[in-house]
């Protein structure tokens, strides 16, 4: 880890300004309505975060990642840069890293999609596989020493490194779009977990403002996460995380992970993620990510539970990433069918619930 008096102070401002630059010319996510003419009185809106530069919501962690680092004084112009990930938050990173001129390694799963690891490839990054996902820690660490780098470790620091009282945060944004709604203040907040930051940050706005809406995260059936929120004392499964779902689900309650500032955990098997995937893909008319289908199956059973009891209202959730990514996995019939993915129920129940009457 390069020392804060090593930094050049000339290059470290240079190096902020070329991304508060980048930040400048993007555009916020836009916010999209998607109508239930079946459920009268609740609207639900879709943050489409696959509108960033680097085509997913992992954009906005990695600048904050760099941005905390060149702050601590902990990248220099000749700084190797490590991560570990599951492929969009090495992506993204890749493309500040290239950037800013600096090498960039991901330590990512084996598993990992292919069109992930060209993304990587395409900002210039470089890929270290590894076969356990559990050892992805120890490998970035263990390579941040070898070549005197930096691990920007984002299952550790993603929930500290963005302001959650405002400042343009995700939770920000999504409010302020919403105040020319019909109910401009949402009854939930739908999200899943990967590090954790996501709900966290969402979380802490929600209680700051003092909105009574409600913070739901979706996480996989085969991860960790929803069984500490119901135990607190469970923190690992003896196993991997058998989820499919890339990006969100871990084996082990990461320390950016918040399970206080979270009001309901759902638990999503993959069938459901990846059905509530395709039939959302149908009704947009593009293909979206897998993470974004188990926000889906999770909002489903909250605005089911809405319209029995009355309720009107309005629910955000997150278009994390474009399913471009996952032409060769999610949307390839023949791979559901080898890791015996039963998907086409939870298509067909979703496609009811919210197709046209």
């Amino acid at each position: 880890m390069t020392s804060a008096r090593n930094v050049d102070r000339g290059w470290l401002i240079e190096a902020i300004a070329r991304i508060e630059a980048d930040y400048t010319r993007s555009s916020d996510t836009h916010l999209l309505r998607l109508e239930l003419p079946k459920v009268p009185g609740i609207t639900l809106y879709l943050k489409d975060e696959s509108s960033h530069p680097t085509g997913s919501l992992k954009h906005r962690l990695a600048r904050s990642l760099f941005l905390f680092a060149l702050c601590n004084g902990w990248i220099g112009p000749d700084t190797c840069v490590i991560e570990a990930s599951s492929g969009s938050t090495a992506v993204s990173e890749a493309y500040f890293a290239r950037l800013l001129g600096l090498r960039f390694i991901a330590v990512v799963p084996a598993t990992t999609a292919t069109a992930k690891l060209d993304a990587i490839r395409f900002y210039g990054g470089e890929i270290h596989a590894v076969d356990d996902p559990r050892t992805v820690y120890d490998v970035s660490d263990r390579l941040a020493r070898e070549t005197g780098g930096h691990f920007l470790d984002q299952f550790t620091y993603a929930e500290r490194v963005t302001d959650w009282r405002g400042n343009n945060n995700i939770a920000d944004s999504m409010f302020a779009q919403m105040a020319k709604e019909p109910h401009p203040v949402p009854a939930w907040v739908v999200c899943g977990a990967g590090t954790g930051g996501t709900s966290a940050t969402i979380g802490r706005y929600i209680r700051y403002r003092q909105f009574p809406t409600q913070l739901c995260v979706a996480d996989p059936e085969g991860s960790v996460f929803h069984r500490h929120f119901a135990d607190r004392s469970i923190r690992n499964l003896d196993g991997q995380c058998s989820a499919k779902i890339e990006g969100i689900g871990r084996p082990r309650v990461e320390p950016s992970f918040i399970a206080s500032v979270i009001d309901r955990m759902i638990a999503v098997e993959d069938g459901a993620s990846i059905g509530a995937m395709r039939a959302l893909s149908r009704l947009l008319g593009r293909r979206v990510g897998g993470s974004t289908g188990t926000n889906i199956w999770a909002v489903a059973q909250i605005l089911t539970e809405m319209a029995a009891t009355g309720q009107q209202g309005s629910i955000i959730t997150l278009l994390c990433d474009g399913g471009e990514r996952y032409a060769d996995t999610y949307y390839d019939d023949a791979w559901l069918a080898a890791k015996g993915i039963d998907w086409q129920g939870a298509e067909t129940r979703i496609l009811d619930l919210f197709g046209p009457c």
